[in-house]
């Protein structure tokens, strides 16, 4: 079978033996993956929890291992690619994605494969999620990035009618904007450095769109919103340790900032620790998703709450990955780029 792997010199096509279901495992037939933030960094060699790409994946169920329940060949499911174990310390403290097992768990060979196998420990601990007729392929592959988003918000916690900045509108930050806006967030303010993701961000719903290199146009709007407070809620959807800065000075006294993108190996956060202090703002990393998440993601998406599908731009067959995720890096033109088997349903 052909996998798009992670080499030296990027993402590759390769021949692989075609996996097969031991006890509790099944293999699933690629529909659709999503080419996630992460892939792009893992090619950058900016992330090394692990070394494999694609875990956005759509499918069909291929085989099913003696002792897996509740799938079927045929099925047509939405696969999470780790789960945590349940039962740690970190698990019962409420951070099960920060659990020692959540990265040993893992989809074989990655999502961007024509079949790949889901170990037991994924299958038992309900990573497998039918798919409804309604909910395509395409816009399955959003279930993930949309479960991190629940994530990010469920540790705030986030309440109706709050007052958020978002920074960072790449399609994770776009999915979040439109989340927000489906719980009753307040007034949300997105900000981005390319024109064609803020033009989404106000077709998406966002009350105001701006240029963080001009931040100075956020600042009456966010006064007159909030009524001189501040936010209520910041969420940086972006690496950038300016951004992470910058956020902060949104925040009201007492607020969150919602720590989302993967910053840069090494770098450092240059800020007057003693205003963090004095003005009780709490900053929250959040990680990954769970099935919690990705149940939660999924209604979502089947009740059309949170569109998706049109922020797939780009389609690429699997032997074009490596085009795929060029495509992914060309922000005034993509937002989410999705390899494909076959045609995926729409």
């Amino acid at each position: 079978m052909k996998a798009a792997l992670l080499s030296p010199q990027g993402v590759v096509v390769s021949d692989l033996p075609a996996p097969r279901a031991g006890a509790g495992e099944i293999v699933v037939d690629l529909r659709a993956c999503g080419v996630c933030g992460t892939d792009l960094e893992k090619v950058r060699g900016n992330y090394s929890a692990t070394g494999r790409i694609g875990h956005e994946p759509a499918g069909i169920v291929r085989e099913v291992g003696e002792g897996a329940t509740g799938l079927s060949v045929g099925d047509r499911v939405f696969v999470h690619h780790h789960v945590s174990c349940g039962t740690c310390p970190v698990c019962a403290a409420g951070t099960p994605t920060f659990c020692p097992q959540y990265q040993s768990t893992n989809i074989d060979p990655g999502g961007f494969a024509e079949s790949f196998r889901v170990p037991a420990t994924n299958v038992r601990a309900g990573a497998v999620l039918p798919l409804p007729p309604h909910v395509s392929d395409i816009e399955a592959t959003f279930i993930e990035p949309l479960g991190c988003c629940l994530e990010g918000l469920w540790s705030t916690p986030f309440r109706a009618g709050q007052k958020v900045v978002l920074l960072g509108l790449g399609p994770i930050g776009l999915l979040y904007l439109r989340l927000l806006k489906a719980l009753g967030v307040g007034w949300v303010a997105a900000g981005d450095l390319s024109p064609y993701r803020r033009e989404t961000a106000q077709r998406s719903g966002a009350d105001l769109a701006f240029d963080p290199r001009e931040a100075g146009s956020l600042g009456p709007a966010l006064e007159r919103a909030t009524g001189g407070l501040g936010a209520d809620l910041v969420v940086v959807a972006t690496g950038a340790p300016r951004a992470i800065a910058q956020g902060t000075g949104f925040s009201r006294r007492g607020g969150t900032v919602n720590l989302f993108g993967l910053p840069e190996k090494g770098s450092r956060l240059d800020y007057d620790l003693q205003q963090l202090y004095l003005r009780g703002i709490r900053i929250v990393p959040t990680y990954a998703t769970t099935e919690r998440g990705t149940r939660e993601a999924l209604k979502l998406i089947s009740m059309g709450r949170v569109r998706v599908a049109d922020l797939a731009t780009h389609q690429f067959p699997l032997a074009q990955a490596a085009d795929a995720f060029a495509q992914a890096t060309r922000t005034e033109e993509a937002i989410k780029v999705v390899v494909t088997i076959g045609a995926p349903s729409s």
